[in-house]
């Protein structure tokens, strides 16, 4: 009857079966099926939970944050569970046959669906305890920690490649912890160094930072303190507050914990180690420090396990280089040049600075006998070189010599006396010249100006000055300035006439007698607390003692022995008052008391008949004696500009710059060109609209506590061809500002619609200041300063937007094309910049703080140079801001920091 199954099922067999279910142990089979669909509804609701912290970390690292570890620790077990529960379970539904096998009770499929129940079970309660710990996460990520190496900006490395590998292959000696890279200022060891610090960008290592400080000449030590804990710590005010031993004990701390690759540019003099912090490298902590100097000696005094020369370029890079920047055109203009150009070349030594330097100089020299004449004074002044100097200065010093007159070298020359690094304003530096007597040829002081414009910008040109981004300022190459100074401190007439001892950490004045025979003093940037005594100074023309920040006296008696100073500078400085002596100063021409905390002027300086600059800008200054402006009678520059404070009534003075007396007096000033002034009332005001004198030199103008004053017509400025700077303060009832040039049928307030070009007084207008003005809502007319670099606005409660959108139908306009830095500040209502992107070509800040309705700002993907700018502000208030789109969120991302 073909093939017949018999199936046997022992009495014995069920009953152990059966009575190993007991009550507690038959849910795993009673109730796997329900146990089944609770899990997969648990898993997807841990699915849900895992999506949502994980789009929290991702918007938190879209701003620079770091996920915490116990927040990644639970998304990767999560996924675990995921991938378990899914081998488990799967995501189908049962079949027939397991259905059937689940309600059997075969002893063989019993057990395994116990086991299965079993493990069902089990996996619901720890996904119930992942689903409890992803709740809690209310913070998901923290502060970043800042990146362990970053990309320098550099130049090409012309024929430093051999000098590369050598010292890439000493790094990976395990014997070798320091190495010392020495040579010739300007051949080329900070740019080597910068592409040793981006080499491990590209490359595999095993170290846990990259640390980059520039040491320079004066080596301030918890400068590079504070720069090295910026990579491996948190550099707030509280840590820069601590003293340098805490400081050294904190980085130590924190270094000793990773294997760490320190870069120190510009070392001049041995620094010890342990007092910054930095734990010695050697072979237990296989660390690695690389520093630049110009002085072999240093790399032995340093300790350096390895000593690398870095060499001057070859015949074949150093040619390459010296016909780039000499051009065809001149290199062809000659059939004798050509040979010529090659000898010139070949007197720069292959040193990188020296031949840009020369190469420039060369470029308009297109006759045999100009270039004749180089080699010439190149041959002869080299052999003048003293010391380690001697391949260099004479190189360098060509370009000096090539300077047009003995003016411009004299300009050169003054220039030293400033800080290494240092951001040296033009106007600033001209007034300086001018009352030095390099440009008192002219009896006009425009013209004047004019002249030190073009030596500025034939300093330029001859690489003998930098020109920053910022155009208002320039600067010298350190190795440059130390040329300027080696020229003043060695060559035969000029020794000894200038004493420059800046960022030295002076706590007292050098010795009076190194006074003697100076004719230009800079002790800029120390930490001077008084100055007593009576020097005997009789050549001293210049005296710099800005940035002495602890600086609060000056003894009478101090400026006795001085009766040829011409300029004196005491900007940002804590000085109280003047010293009456002053008076003694009968040469004095320039004097700056910016930024310092003198309240009132002495009488005693109506003696200073031949002042002719007289900076007082952001002074605390309250106080002048009725009469003493008029007295001087020389003046050209007067800044009272954001001066004050105000509160103060003194007897018999010109109180708070709101006295018409003021006004009256500096109409006086025959010779007045160029004016800042602080006015504190409308009265004042109106004084000082009738005077066209001095409104056309008004460079600064600050308004401040008008009181009652509800608008401000835009056509008091029409008069002010050259205004540069516009503070409007504390003005606590301004509602409008009006334009009212061209009225448009019988309308008070000029149209944005009808923008006319006669609005010329603010296309010089540089920089705008705007605070406490609580009922203003707009400043629409900015749209009038097309070369705005600097716009701070502050605490006012009203101001709804920047620009406002009445301006549309203006046209093409684009407001802020120059903008360098915005400002905004306790602006509670604040709620747009302006309608459409912009493209902010200079901009490189924004900060933003107390601005809570300000969700979008006017970027996009294509503004700030692609993002290439400073976004200051609370998290809170970038985590909520709206983006143009998803580029230009991810453009500016990098470019936030959080206060």
């Amino acid at each position: 009857m073909g093939n017949v199954f018999s199936v046997s099922i022992s009495t014995k067999s069920i009953a152990g079966c059966c009575c190993d279910c007991t009550a507690a142990r038959a849910n795993y089979l009673c109730k796997l099926e329900e146990n089944r669909v609770t899990l997969r509804i648990d898993l997807q609701k841990l699915r849900e939970l895992k999506n949502d912290v994980n789009r929290k970390v991702d918007v938190a690292e879209r701003q620079q944050m770091k996920r915490l570890d116990q927040v990644q620790g639970w998304i990767s077990r999560v996924e675990a569970m995921e991938t378990e529960v899914g081998q488990l379970i799967g995501d189908r539904a049962e079949t027939i046959e397991e259905k059937r096998l689940c309600g059997s009770c075969y002893p063989k499929h019993c057990i395994s669906s116990y086991t299965l129940g079993k493990k069902v079970v089990r996996k619901l309660q720890h996904v119930a305890t992942l689903m409890n710990e992803g709740r809690n996460f209310e913070v998901v990520a923290d502060i970043a920690p800042p990146a362990p190496m970053e990309e320098i900006p550099s130049g090409s490395t012309v024929g430093l490649e051999s000098t590369f590998d050598k010292v890439w292959r000493s790094l990976e000696e395990e014997h070798v912890g320091m190495i010392g890279l020495y040579g010739l200022g300007g051949v080329g060891k900070t740019t080597l160094l910068t592409q040793i610090n981006n080499h491990f960008l590209k490359t595999s290592h095993s170290f846990d930072v990259v640390i980059w400080v520039v040491v320079s000449k004066t080596p301030y030590l918890e400068q590079v303190q504070n720069e090295i804990w910026e990579k491996v710590g948190f550099c707030d005010d509280k840590w820069k507050s601590k003293s340098r031993h805490e400081k050294a004990k904190d980085i130590w701390k924190a270094l000793s914990k990773k294997r760490f690759v320190m870069l120190l540019d510009d070392m001049w003099e041995q620094m010890d180690l342990l007092e910054v912090g930095i734990p010695p490298p050697d072979q237990q902590n296989k660390s690695k420090l690389i520093f630049t100097t110009r002085s072999q000696d240093l790399c032995g005094q340093m300790g350096a396990h390895k000593k690398i020369e870095v060499k001057s370029l070859a015949w074949k890079d150093s040619w390459d280089l010296f016909q780039k920047y000499v051009g065809e055109d001149t290199l062809n203009s000659d059939p004798e040049i050509s040979e010529l150009a090659e000898m010139v070349a070949k007197e720069c030594c292959g040193l990188p600075l020296a031949i840009i330097t020369i190469g420039r100089a060369m470029a308009s020299k297109v006759t045999p006998q100009d270039w004749k004449h180089a080699i010439r004074v190149l041959q002869t002044s080299a052999s003048n070189f003293p010391g380690m100097g001697h391949q260099v200065y004479p190189l360098l010093k060509y370009s000096y010599d090539s300077l047009p007159s003995k003016i411009v070298q004299s300009c050169f020359l003054y220039c030293s006396l400033f800080p290494e690094d240092f951001f040296i304003l033009k106007e600033s530096l001209i007034y300086k010249w001018i009352c030095e007597g390099f440009l008192d040829e002219f009896d006009d002081t425009d013209v004047a100006k004019n002249q030190g414009f073009n030596i500025i910008s034939t300093l330029i040109h001859a690489c003998l000055l930098e020109q920053p981004l910022d155009t208002n300022s320039v600067k010298l190459h350190d190795v440059i300035r130390d040329m300027a100074l080696w020229i003043t401190g060695e060559m035969g007439e000029m020794k000894g006439k200038f004493l420059v001892q800046t960022r030295a950490d002076l706590a007292q004045a050098p010795e009076f007698v190194k006074w003697t025979t100076a004719e230009r003093i800079s002790l800029m940037h120390n930490q001077i607390e008084k100055l007593t005594g009576s020097p005997t100074c009789p050549n001293l023309s210049t005296l710099l003692l800005d940035l002495n920040r602890d600086l609060r006296m000056i003894n009478n008696g101090f400026f006795q022995f001085m009766p040829n100073l011409r300029v004196l500078s005491l900007s940002n400085t804590k000085i109280v008052e003047l010293p009456s002596d002053i008076s003694n100063l009968v040469s004095l021409q320039y004097l700056d008391l910016s930024e310092t905390k003198i309240k009132k002027l002495p009488i005693e300086m109506k003696n200073l008949v031949k002042l002719k600059t007289l900076n007082l800008c952001s002074s605390k200054l309250s106080s002048i004696p009725r009469g003493l402006i008029s007295s001087l009678l020389m003046l050209q520059a007067v800044s009272m500009y954001r001066c004050g404070p105000y509160d103060q009534v003194v007897e018999g003075s010109i109180e708070s710059y709101d006295n018409e007396s003021l006004v009256e007096e500096l109409e006086s000033l025959k010779y007045l060109t160029d004016l800042g002034i602080t006015i504190a009332s409308a009265s004042a005001f109106e004084r000082f609209l009738i005077s066209r004198k001095l409104m056309s030199f008004t460079r600064g103008i600050s308004l401040k506590m008008f009181q009652g004053s509800s608008s401000l017509s835009l056509s008091s400025f029409e008069n002010m061809k050259h205004l540069y700077g516009l503070s409007i303060e504390d003005f606590d009832s301004l509602r409008e500002i009006k334009f009212d040039w061209a009225p448009r049928k019988g309308k008070e307030t000029m149209e944005y619609s009808n923008l006319n070009p006669k609005v010329k007084c603010f296309h010089g207008l540089h920089e705008v200041n705007i605070s406490r003005c609580q009922m203003l809502k707009n400043l629409t007319w900015l749209i009038f300063a097309p070369n705005l670099q600097y716009l701070t606005i502050g605490e006012c409660d009203e101001m709804e937007e920047v620009i406002g959108k009445g301006a549309k139908d203006g046209g093409n306009l684009s407001p802020f094309t120059k903008l360098v830095q915005l400002e905004l500040n306790g602006l509670p209502q604040l709620k747009n910049v302006y309608w459409n992107p912009l493209p902010f070509l200079y901009l490189d800040k924004i900060e933003v703080v107390g601005c809570p309705k300000l969700k979008k700002l006017p970027l996009n993907s294509y503004s700030a140079n692609q993002g290439r700018v400073v976004i200051v502000g609370k998290q809170e208030w970038w985590n909520e801001l709206e983006w143009e789109n998803e580029a230009t969120l991810n453009t500016f991302l990098p470019s936030f920091q959080a206060i």
